[in-house]
């Protein structure tokens, strides 16, 4: 059974009180009441984006996978209301500890490889082992990124965000801070992202057996 199947089982062959509560928008975290299929125009737009090369998720190094090794992280940007601003946000997958940064000039890819960049410099060298995106074209200039920071930078595969769990999870509940449609990040500067990436780090979190994020990573660099 593919994860469509289950989409279409939710959205479309739903019957009573379920269709009530898609109907209602209050089901699903996303919001949404009906399946979006996806056009083959627009995923054939998508697969022409030279900038992923043989960067492909399959050639991450397998120490990224069971979260064992730190310095592994997931990124992505989440877009406020009407599109017209956006944050950086990135995630370490062993210690689940978060980075905002702010994009006052635009997201376009100079932008974001500037802020990631000052991000990542925050980190001891031995913990930007791989940074993991999407294949949006905000990263069409990752080497330069590759370059300052010595972090190499992988693909997920299209339509695949599960290739990034934590990030896209940490992206909800961010919602809690952003709410989604509503929310302008102009609002916001780093040293306000600053304070709410802190209290999610210092949130205990159940699968750091009731750990918080800063405590893990706070022991990693000391170690």
């Amino acid at each position: 059974m593919s994860h469509e199947t289950i989409y279409q089982a939710i959205y479309v062959q739903s019957r009573g009180s379920l269709r009530e509560e898609l109907t209602r928008q209050v089901a699903l975290r996303s919001g949404r009441a009906d399946r979006r299929p996806q056009s083959r125009a627009a995923a054939g737009g998508r697969s022409r984006r030279p900038w992923i090369g043989d960067l492909h998720i399959s050639a991450r190094p397998a120490e990224a996978d069971d979260r064992a090794v730190p310095g592994h992280w997931e990124g992505d940007l989440v877009i406020g209301k009407a599109g017209r601003s956006a944050i950086v946000t990135l995630v370490e997958r062993a210690t689940r500890y978060v980075m905002l940064g702010a994009l006052p000039q635009g997201r376009d890819t100079e932008a974001v490889i500037a802020v990631l960049t000052d991000l990542a410099q925050r980190l001891p060298a031995h913990l930007r082992r791989s940074l993991t995106w999407d294949q949006g074209s905000e990263m069409a200039a990752h080497a330069a990124f590759t370059v300052a920071t010595g972090c190499p930078v992988y693909f997920c595969d299209p339509h695949s965000p599960w290739q990034r769990g934590s990030n896209e999870n940490t992206n909800g509940l961010l919602r809690q801070y952003f709410p989604k449609g509503s929310y302008d990040f102009r609002s916001i500067d780093q040293a306000g992202l600053d304070e709410v990436a802190h209290e999610m780090n210092t949130r205990p979190r159940q699968t750091l057996g009731w750990a918080t994020p800063a405590e893990r990573l706070d022991h990693l660099i000391a170690t």
